[in-house]
């Protein structure tokens, strides 16, 4: 069976949205010297703030690759990605005018993202090296010479570039913080959905628990049933009346399906699984199970077509025969007088479909295709059916489509990947 995938990719996709921050980064640090340098005509130390931009490059390549290698990302990891861009912050910043540079207040980017992204101890160091690199700055930097300007306010230079920090940090905020929650939610979703599959599961475990009881339970009263019409069946009252000797005849074919029925339960939960591995091929299984539904039911038009070529070796699994019989007999209680079943082969996936000519099915059950006790069907304990198809193929990396059809009925499609039968698998 397939495991779920519990591994959290939040982690993950917010060290990519560092890794693009960076890139933007490193385009906004080439601009700005360039800008600086050669239209201001301020002079700067290009070879040390090149340098730097390098180290971001050389950064950035080993975060991809370590993006692209590991599927988790652990906080110590992105608190140090964030240590690095605070350090080539700094770096850029102490050789051009250190805490005068009205660039200073991108420190308050990094300390946000770190709020969004880190642990609350990992936040708070970050808080406080930013506020050691702030104060060092304006101890230890190297001058601009900076033109004299005669002009004020928004015309000064100064200025200027607190007005650009300040639209490039509020929109890079917008941005990033707009998709690192969409993350967070993600993995909200999904830690949502594997918390409804552990009920759901947890729900399988105790039907399996009492049916499995059950049979053993059912096995002591079968056996004295098969024992008593045994000895009925030689009485010379029955043997000689033909109708009695029928009906005894049928008693012991209907109690011998029950049997089956009983060892099937004990198969299915597991009891005899290993040393009773039944070997099959998928078209064998599919002819086989289409046979035994047909014998204990009385079909009136039911085409199936078993178009699964070429065929494959696989393990019987009774689960997925009981997944067969659920989906045919609800088509059939829908359209007793119409309904077919189509298997194919498409690349390494089983599929099977399973058409009816019935109402189909109401808006509300396709919505929650899978829930338990959903059902228009009024009998107690309807809904189980479609339950436990959804369940068993989920558990099996397959999966279970409903759809109604435009020209009236219902379809439901089964796929399921081969390599779940396989025999390798036991």
């Amino acid at each position: 069976m397939a495991p779920l995938t519990t591994v959290d990719t939040t982690n993950r996709k917010n060290l990519l949205l560092l890794a693009q921050l960076r890139w933007i980064a490193v385009i906004g640090q080439l601009v700005t010297i360039w800008l600086v340098h050669f239209e201001f005509a301020i002079p700067l130390p290009l070879a040390e703030m090149l340098a730097v931009v390098a180290f971001l490059l050389a950064l950035n390549i080993v975060s991809l690759l370590r993006y692209r290698r590991q599927e988790s990302v652990t906080n110590t990891e992105l608190f140090i990605e964030l240590l690095l861009d605070v350090a080539a912050l700094t770096a850029q910043l102490y050789l051009s005018g250190g805490a005068q540079n009205p660039f200073i207040s991108l420190f308050l980017l990094q300390v946000i993202l770190g709020a969004v992204l880190l642990e609350a101890w990992s936040v708070w160091t970050l808080v406080a090296i930013t506020t050691g690199c702030f104060i060092s700055l304006t101890l230890w930097h190297r001058d601009l010479v900076m033109p004299h300007s005669h002009m004020g306010g928004f015309w000064s230079l100064h200025v200027q570039g607190m007005f650009i920090c300040f639209v490039l940090a509020a929109c890079l905020l917008v941005l990033f913080v707009t998709r690192i929650t969409a993350n967070l939610r993600a993995r909200d979703a999904h830690l949502a959905e594997l918390r409804r599959q552990s009920v759901e599961e947890e729900h399988i475990v105790r039907m399996g628990l009492l049916a499995s009881g059950a049979a053993h339970e059912l096995g002591t009263p079968l056996t004295t049933l098969s024992v008593i019409l045994k000895d009925w069946e030689s009485l010379p009252a029955i043997t000689t009346d033909p109708d009695l000797a029928q009906d005894i005849s049928e008693m012991q074919g209907q109690l011998a399906r029950c049997k089956a029925i009983v060892t099937g339960i004990l198969l299915s939960s597991g009891e005899a699984r290993g040393e009773g591995t039944v070997r099959t091929t998928v078209r064998d299984f599919l002819d086989a199970a289409v046979a035994d539904w047909r014998a204990a039911r009385a079909l009136v038009g039911f085409t199936y077509e078993n178009g699964f070529e070429p065929d494959e070796p696989i393990i019987s699994d009774l689960a997925l025969r009981q997944v067969l019989v659920n989906v045919l007999d609800n088509a059939l209680e829908a359209s007793p007088d119409g309904m077919e079943m189509r298997a194919a082969r498409r690349d390494g996936t089983l599929v099977v479909e399973v058409t009816d000519r019935g109402s189909g099915f109401p808006a509300a059950i396709l919505a929650e295709l899978g829930t338990p006790y959903r059902s228009t069907k009024p009998r107690a304990g309807a809904g189980l059916g479609l339950f436990l198809v959804v369940n068993v193929l989920r558990r099996l990396g397959g999966s279970v489509e409903a759809r109604n059809r435009g020209e009236g009925g219902a379809c439901v499609t089964l796929r399921l990947p081969l390599a779940a039968l396989s025999e390798t698998r036991v």
